[in-house]
C-alpha cells in the first residue's frame, strides 16, 4: 500500500476518534433533517416518536 491510501497513524484512537466524530455530525444533521420533515409535514413530538415506534 502507499503512504497516500493510508492514513497517519498518531495513536490508537486516533482514526476511530475522528470517524466518530463524523458520525456524530452525520446523525446530528439527519436528526435535524427528520425535524423539518416532521414539522412541514405538520406533525408534533408526539406524532413524530408515535412514527419512530411503528414498525
Amino acid at each position: 500500500m502507499s503512504e497516500e491510501s493510508v492514513p497517519p497513524q498518531d495513536g490508537a484512537a486516533g482514526p476511530s476518534r475522528g470517524l466518530l466524530r463524523q458520525m456524530e455530525e452525520l446523525m446530528a444533521a439527519l436528526d435535524a433533517d427528520l425535524s423539518d420533515l416532521h414539522r412541514e409535514a405538520g406533525l408534533g413530538v408526539r406524532d413524530a416518536r408515535e412514527c419512530a415506534d411503528t414498525p
